[in-house]
C-alpha cells in the first residue's frame, strides 16, 4: 500500500489517484519497435523564440551526442525544442500556451517515445510537482526534486537540480584532488541557507537550530529573503540573520566533513551538487526524494540518509562513521561529481545511457561500471560484454602479442624505402602477431613486394580514406595491444620489445617514444603545442606508441563528428586528439620510454624531401588544434608527467652481455 509523507496535501493525494499514466513503464508506454535502427535521438528543430540558456545547452548536448540523428524516421527517442525546464508560473522563463505547443509537435503521438526535461514544477504556495501546465501524456519525465510518490520506476528519470551557472562542458574539478588525510575537517556538519517561515518545507529548516552548537555543527539559516519577510519574521529571525552573516558559505563548505542537504520548497536542493563538488559528504534530510540517477548510482557509497522526523539523531549518526569510511565516501563524491554531474553535457549523456540500458538490457552497463572508475561514459558496451577486454579493468598483464599498424603515405615501396625497413625491424620482435599497413596515398597499393618477415607473420594492406582511420579498430586487429607507427620512424627491435613490455603493465595508457607537451600561452590566452625538450611532457605521439585497441574504438565511435571532420580536413592533429581522448577517460598521463631523441630527422635527409615535421604551417595547425580540442572538451584533459622508463642497467657501466635490451644504447 502506498504511504504518503507528511508534506503531501489532501489535494495532492486526490490528484495522485487520477494521475494519468501513473503506471507507465518502458514495457507499456514506450514503443520499442522504433529502436530497430539502434538508439537514435531526434531533437525537434528550434522554432521557439524564448528559450533559457540551460535548455539550449541541453539541446546542444543532445545534438552533439553520438546518438543524435536528423532523421525522425529512424529515431528511437524524441526531444521537443520547447523549453520545459521552468514550469513555475511566477518565473520570468515560464512559457505560456505550452499545451498547444506540445500538441502541435508532428511526432508527439500522446508523448510516446518522448522525453520532457524539467527542473521546476508547480508554483507558490503548494509547489505541486505534478503541475507542468500541460498534459505530458506517455512521455517519460527527466525531473528534478521528484518524490517517490510521483516517480514511475524504470520510466521516469530523477534529474539533478543545477544552477544557471552550471558549466556546459568540462565543469569545475572536484575539490578533493588527492587522498587527503586526515579525513576530518574543521566542522563535522554544516548548512547555510534560507529558512522558510511558513508553507511547504518550512518545518524542516525551522527545526535545524536544535542541532546547532556553534562548534563542530553549524546550522545557519536566514529569514531575510522574499518581499515580506519582515512581516512574518519570528523571535529567532534577528539572531539567525546575524549568525548567518558571520560565515562565508564556500569556506564553510570546503571545511566541513558532512554537508546537510535539507529539503526546501521542493525536495531537491542546490546544496546537493555543491556538496558533491566540495567533497563534503551529503546528509540528506528530504524524505521521499528520489535521488538523481538513483536507478544506476549507489548513493550509499557517497552519502548519508537522515529522516526529517528524527532530526536530533543526525549528529550522533555522522559522528559514528569510521575515518576509513569517511575517506571512501569523500572519494566517491569526487568520482560521481566529475563523471556524471560536473557539466550539462555529462548530465545529458548520463540520462541517455540510462535510457539506452533500459531499451537494450543485453548490452547494458553493470552496477560495477556505473559506480567505479572510469564510469559508464567511458565504457561502450558494444565493444565487448567482458570487462577484462577494457583497459580500465585489467589487473595483470594478459596480452602476449601485439598488432603493428603502420600508417603509410608513400608513392612507392622499394627494398630501400623506410616502410620496407620498418616492417623488417618490427617482424623481428617475438611478440608481433601481425602487421597491418594502412595505405593513405593516391598511388596504388604495392602487390608484389616480398616482405622480409617470418612465414608465420602476415603483412596486410588496407586502403584508408582519412587520417583518422589510422585508429579504426579493424576486425583484422585481434590483439588488445596495438603498436601505432608512422612509416618513416626508425626504431630498433629492442625499442619495440621494451615498449611492449612496459605497456603490458600499463594497458590503460599510451606508451611510446616521441613525447610532446602543451602549455598556456599568456600572449594569446590560448593553449599551445610544444615540441621542445623539457623536464615534463603530456603527449606521446602515435607515430611510435602502443595503445589499447579499445581506445581506437572510442576514437572512432564516441568523438563528435565535427572533431573528426576537422582532423581529416587538416590531415593533421589526429595524435593530439587521440592523446586528449585517452587522458580524458583515464585521467592519467602517457608514459615515455627511453632517451631516443631523433626519429624523423634522418628520414627527411634520406628521402630528400622537406618533411612536414619542420613545416611552420604544420606547427601552426597543431597550436590551433590543442586549443580547439581543449575548448571542445570543455577543459584541458592532458596530464603532465616527468617520468621516463628505461630498462634495468640501461647505460650502466657493466658488460653489454648482461643487458636484455642492449640495442637501445646503440641508438640513443
Amino acid at each position: 500500500m502506498l504511504e504518503f509523507d507528511s508534506h503531501v496535501s489532501p489535494k495532492q493525494r486526490r490528484e495522485f489517484s487520477s494521475f494519468s499514466n501513473r503506471n507507465c513503464r518502458m514495457e507499456t508506454c514506450f514503443e520499442l519497435s522504433k529502436c530497430k535502427y539502434g538508439f537514435k535521438v531526434y531533437v525537434y528543430p528550434n522554432t521557439q523564440d524564448k528559450m533559457s540558456s540551460k535548455y539550449s545547452e541541453i539541446l546542444t548536448a543532445l545534438r552533439q551526442s553520438r546518438y543524435h540523428t536528423t532523421n525522425p524516421e529512424e529515431a528511437c527517442l524524441f526531444v521537443p525544442a520547447i523549453d520545459t525546464l521552468d514550469r513555475d508560473k511566477l518565473s520570468a522563463e515560464y512559457i505560456q500556451n505550452m499545451e498547444s505547443k506540445i500538441q502541435s509537435l508532428p511526432y508527439w503521438n500522446d508523448g510516446l517515445n518522448h522525453i520532457i526535461f524539467n527542473l521546476y514544477p508547480g508554483t507558490w504556495p503548494h509547489y505541486d510537482e505534478t503541475d507542468l501546465g500541460f498534459n505530458t501524456g506517455k512521455a517519460m519525465l527527466a525531473k528534478a526534486s521528484v518524490s517517490d510518490m510521483w516517480f514511475r520506476p524504470n520510466f521516469d528519470i530523477s534529474f539533478p537540480l543545477f544552477h544557471k551557472e552550471h558549466k556546459f562542458k568540462g565543469g569545475e574539478p572536484g575539490f578533493l584532488t588527492e587522498n587527503l588525510v586526515p579525513p576530518l575537517r574543521s566542522y563535522t556538519l554544516s548548512f547555510k541557507g534560507k529558512r522558510y517561515l511558513t508553507g511547504i518545507g518550512s518545518e524542516t529548516r525551522n527545526s535545524l537550530y536544535h542541532i546547532h552548537n556553534d562548534d563542530d555543527i553549524v546550522m545557519l539559516t536566514t529569514c531575510k529573503h522574499g518581499k515580506s519577510w519582515k512581516d512574518m519574521k519570528d523571535d529567532r529571525c534577528e539572531r539567525d540573520n546575524a549568525e548567518y552573516e558571520k560565515y562565508d558559505y564556500k569556506i564553510l563548505l570546503h571545511n566541513s566533513t558532512f554537508c546537510l542537504v535539507p529539503r526546501g520548497r521542493r525536495l531537491g536542493s542546490y546544496r546537493f551538487l555543491e556538496a558533491l563538488q566540495a567533497a563534503c559528504i551529503p546528509v540528506f534530510l528530504s524524505n521521499n526524494w528520489v535521488l538523481p540517477f538513483s536507478e544506476v548510482i549507489d548513493w550509499n557509497q557517497a552519502a548519508i540518509w537522515g529522516d526529517e522526523r528524527l532530526l536530533l539523531q543526525i549528529p550522533s549518526i555522522v559522528r559514528s562513521i569510521r575515518h576509513a569510511d569517511l575517506l571512501a565516501l569523500r572519494q566517491q563524491t569526487q568520482f560521481l561529481w566529475e563523471t556524471y554531474f560536473s557539466s550539462i553535457d555529462k548530465i545529458v549523456a548520463t540520462t541517455l545511457e540510462i535510457i539506452k540500458d533500459r531499451i537494450f538490457p543485453q548490452s547494458s552497463h553493470s552496477k560495477q561500471v556505473w559506480n567505479s572508475l572510469p564510469g559508464t561514459l567511458a565504457v561502450l558496451p558494444e565493444y565487448s560484454a567482458t570487462l577484462a577486454d577494457y583497459p580500465f579493468y585489467s589487473s595483470l598483464p594478459q596480452t602476449q602479442e601485439f598488432t603493428a599498424v603502420i600508417y603509410a603515405t608513400s608513392k612507392t615501396v622499394m627494398v630501400s624505402s623506410p616502410l620496407y625497413r620498418l616492417i623488417k625491424t618490427v617482424s623481428k620482435s617475438p611478440s608481433v602477431h601481425q602487421i597491418i599497413v594502412l595505405w593513405h596515398s593516391d598511388a596504388p597499393m604495392p602487390t608484389d613486394v616480398r616482405w622480409p618477415v617470418p612465414t608465420n607473420i602476415n603483412v596486410t594492406f588496407k586502403t584508408i580514406a582519412t587520417i583518422s582511420m589510422r585508429f579504426y579498430p579493424f576486425e583484422e586487429i585481434k590483439t588488445d595491444a596495438v603498436l601505432s607507427l608512422d612509416e618513416d620512424v626508425t626504431p630498433v627491435t629492442d625499442e619495440v620489445d621494451f615498449a611492449f613490455h612496459v605497456w603490458k603493465h600499463f594497458e590503460d595508457r599510451i606508451v611510446g617514444y616521441p613525447a610532446r607537451n602543451h602549455y598556456w600561452d599568456e600572449s594569446t590566452s590560448h593553449w599551445a603545442y610544444s615540441s621542445k625538450w623539457s623536464n615534463d611532457y603530456s603527449m606521446v605521439l602515435t607515430g611510435a606508441a602502443f595503445y589499447h585497441r579499445y581506445y581506437g574504438y572510442l576514437y572512432s565511435h564516441s568523438l563528435s563528428a565535427s572533431l573528426i571532420e576537422m582532423v581529416n580536413n587538416l590531415n593533421n592533429c589526429e595524435d593530439i586528439l587521440f592523446n586528449m581522448l585517452v587522458s580524458h577517460f583515464n585521467k592519467k598521463p602517457p608514459i615515455k620510454i627511453g632517451l631516443r631523441r631523433f626519429y624523423k630527422e634522418a628520414t627527411a635527409s634520406e628521402t630528400e624531401q622537406i618533411s612536414r615535421w619542420f613545416d611552420a604551417e604544420h606547427f601552426h595547425q597543431r597550436h590551433f588544434c590543442v586549443h580547439y580540442f581543449a575548448d571542445s572538451f570543455g577543459y584541458m584533459p592532458l596530464v603532465r608527467s616527468s617520468i621516463r622508463l628505461d630498462p634495468i642497467l640501461f647505460k650502466d657501466p657493466v658488460s653489454i652481455l648482461r643487458k636484455k635490451y642492449r640495442q637501445m644504447e646503440g641508438v640513443s
